[in-house]
């Protein structure tokens, strides 16, 4: 792709990047490519081409050999191309099939070793590349990669949010723990940040919503999995959906603006924040007063050689406040992981009394 079709694609906000989860058949490459391009709702065609799965006997994509077809649908569709690799020889094979686009998958992010193989591979490349988070809910891997990877010359690098491996999780496939990606998002303000919702979910039934989360969050495109028949997929049937349900799920989105227009509506919004500042500043006043309460009651219990940690004491705070809390419209969970983090402060002021020296 010419370098200034690439830069405009890279600019474009939001970016659409949609295909198969695999490339199964240069049949159905090409025609998933074909429908996406009539439905004009995509910028980047994906497609699997390695895929590295969690047990062995599964798909594991078509290799080297699907590359032909990506170039096959790019030249009908004229759709720049973007696919995962995990390995240098991937990423040699890729360019020379001239791929437009590189992603970094969540199995390879989580081991450092992989991503500086692939950082040394990629060095000096001028196309994009995209990093996903990693598996677990290990920001620094996070950050360690993108790192790597910008070390070795990339300049265009963006992050992929497709959600966290969590036990016992049964809603999501993969847990969007919202507040690590809003976290990431905040330290690399200057990066594309795109949201991957088809493995979030892990079916097609929660994309919509998933999808209006992320946008109201100000995220910076969607990558996600269309198929010409997702029922039938080779992987990941359950979270693919046509090119015609792509479509109709873009159109239900309502699209948010980052910025404030009207003047009106900016010294609003001002003075609510304004508001909130001043509360800020009295909530952390009140939490400097709670801690220092917090040391004088480190120095009774030293003199008294009594325990830090007094679980029956914490058990009635945190019956009251949660009640209280959820009388003011305050959830239960936000109300017990605020105080649970303010008794850990506790404990460290305590701890910090009782064993100075």
């Amino acid at each position: 792709m010419e370098e200034e079709q690439l830069k405009v694609i890279w600019n474009k906000r939001p970016i659409i990047i949609s295909g198969p989860c695999s490339a199964e058949t240069e049949h159905q490459l090409v025609q998933t490519a074909l429908q996406l391009k009539a439905e004009g709702q995509v910028d980047v065609l994906r497609a699997g081409i390695w895929k590295p799965r969690t047990r062995p006997g599964n798909f594991e994509g078509v290799g080297s050999r699907g590359l032909p077809w990506l170039q096959t649908a790019k030249s009908l569709t004229g759709l720049p191309l973007a696919i995962e690799v995990a390995t240098a020889k991937q990423v040699e094979e890729a360019l020379k099939a001239d791929i437009d686009m590189f992603w970094i998958g969540a199995r390879t992010t989580a081991n450092p070793f992989s991503v500086q193989e692939l950082a040394n591979a990629l060095k000096g490349v001028a196309i994009p590349v995209y990093i996903k988070n990693p598996v677990n809910a290990d920001m620094e891997l996070w950050i360690g990669a993108l790192e790597r990877v910008s070390s070795a010359g990339v300049e265009k690098i963006g992050l992929i949010h497709r959600g966290f491996s969590a036990y016992g999780n049964t809603h999501y496939r993969n847990v969007p723990m919202w507040e690590l990606a809003i976290e990431m998002k905040r330290r690399y303000q200057d990066l594309p940040f795109l949201v991957d919702p088809s493995h979030i979910c892990g079916n097609r039934h929660l994309l919509q919503e998933v999808t209006q989360n992320a946008i109201d969050l100000n995220y910076d495109g969607i990558i996600i999995e269309s198929h010409i028949d997702p029922d039938n997929a080779w992987s990941d049937a359950k979270q693919q959906i046509t090119p015609a349900q792509l479509t109709d799920l873009l159109q239900k989105i309502i699209w948010r603006q980052d910025e404030i227009t009207s003047h009106e509506l900016h010294e609003l919004l001002e003075d609510f924040r304004q508001q909130i500042n001043k509360i800020d500043d009295e909530v952390i006043q009140l939490l400097s007063k709670r801690m220092k309460l917090a040391d004088e009651i480190g120095h009774y219990k030293k003199d008294h050689d009594i325990t830090i940690l007094q679980t029956k004491r914490w058990d009635e705070v945190l019956e009251r406040v949660s009640h209280m809390g959820m009388q003011l419209g305050l959830s239960k969970e936000f109300v017990i992981h605020y105080f649970n983090a303010i008794h850990m402060e506790s404990i460290k002021h305590q701890d910090a009394v009782m064993n100075r020296s």
